[in-house]
């Protein structure tokens, strides 16, 4: 309760601003970069650079001749809610119960629900095409809705909804990821589970995340919403990070939000906790979360 009366004020403070740029669908091409003097409250620091280039051609296009995955709407009993609620969930090609996968949980944003990532970045079709071409492990990926409560809809003032966020953790903990493993063949141990998410979902990512370094060992948060705790609160003893498998921070450089990345950034390499730090020349918008999430994906060896 005391995180939540500190997050809600600054989040309707300092969130307003990068929400209006989000997108309710993905945009047909890259918004075209601006002059810096354009980046109204932006500061692009030295390391604020990319980690890795933009995709190769034909990265995110469905591709014939490839074995497809499938991605289905599933619903769930929430005891935490009380009540039915739903999840997409992406099997890779070929899965099948004579096996066991890791599993990712991919965490949408405030104006988001468990379609969204669907709706951005198509997961399906990057990790079909990435399967293929042997850069990514076969996985299953999980998109819940973050929003814990009885009307979970995108709807009205969505900022009212931001307690029902903080909610989501035991949702996740106690009802999504016990369901997930008494339906799907999956391994369940922390280092084959990760946790990643955009804007909010990149914030609860952190806060769920470094809360609970023995249930994930792979966490990513791109374009993380000011919800994102600091480090003191994070992560006071920086030792408890070394089980860490993976912490990837990313954000554009045209993303009002660009500060709360840069602060995690910095605080980590302050606390020589290992991380990707990786900045583009996007916004707070889907090429910015589809990108990252194609980059991303690439490095879970779930070893």
């Amino acid at each position: 309760m005391a995180l939540m009366k500190a997050v809600f004020p600054f989040l309707l403070l300092t969130t307003a601003a990068a929400l209006a740029q989000e997108p309710t669908a993905p945009p047909s091409s890259k918004i075209p970069p601006q002059p810096r003097e354009s980046w109204s409250g932006i500061k692009i620091k030295a390391d604020d650079k990319p980690a890795f280039p933009e995709p190769p051609a034909g990265w995110d296009i469905k591709r014939d001749g490839i074995p497809h995955g499938k991605l289905v709407m599933i619903s769930y009993d929430s005891k935490t809610v009380g009540t039915r609620r739903k999840m997409n969930v992406y099997t890779p090609p070929g899965y099948s119960t004579e096996k066991k996968y890791p599993v990712l949980y991919l965490l949408h944003g405030i104006g988001g629900d468990e379609t969204e990532w669907a709706r951005y970045a198509q997961p399906e079709i990057l990790l079909d095409n990435l399967i293929a071409d042997g850069k990514a492990r076969p996985m299953i990926i999980v998109m819940p809705n973050g929003r814990a409560q009885k009307d979970d809809r995108p709807i009205g003032d969505i900022f009212a909804h931001i307690p029902a966020f903080l909610v989501f953790e035991r949702d996740l903990l106690d009802d999504i990821i016990p369901t997930i493993e008494s339906r799907y063949s999956v391994q369940s141990d922390r280092e084959h589970r990760a946790l990643a998410g955009l804007s909010m979902g990149g914030g609860q990512t952190m806060n769920i995340g470094f809360a609970h370094l023995d249930r994930f060992g792979w966490l990513g948060a791109f374009s993380s919403g000011p919800n994102a705790k600091r480090i003191e609160d994070l992560l006071p003893d920086p030792a408890a990070a070394k089980p860490l498998k993976l912490l990837w921070l990313s954000c554009g450089s045209r993303d009002g939000l660009l500060h709360v990345s840069q602060e995690l950034h910095a605080e980590m390499t302050a606390k020589n906790v290992p991380h990707i730090w990786h900045v583009t020349d996007h916004a707070h918008d889907a090429p910015e979360w589809k990108q990252a999430l194609y980059w991303f994906v690439q490095k879970l060896a779930f070893d």
